[in-house]
């Protein structure tokens, strides 16, 4: 689950707003061009399908480097330990 500090990073990403909890109420824009509440709401569920895309291809790869290697998950994980 996003916390709204993840929203804004997902959002506005060169910082310029402070957040304090998860709440639109807690944010304040310094030096970042503000967003719409609706904008911060929508946001959640934005990052969180965008969230899951990025974990998705990151274990994707991860799979598909380890078959390049000739390895399986165990024995990668033997080397690491």
């Amino acid at each position: 689950m996003a916390t709204g500090a993840d929203v804004l990073r997902f959002l506005i990403p060169t910082g310029g707003w402070v957040i304090s909890g998860d709440d639109w109420e807690g944010v304040q824009f310094l030096e970042a061009e503000p967003i719409t509440k609706k904008q911060f709401t929508d946001g959640f569920a934005q990052y969180d399908a965008w969230k899951a895309a990025q974990d998705a291809a990151k274990t994707q790869a991860k799979a598909a480097l380890l078959e390049r290697l000739g390895l399986t998950q165990e024995e990668f994980n033997t080397l690491t330990a």
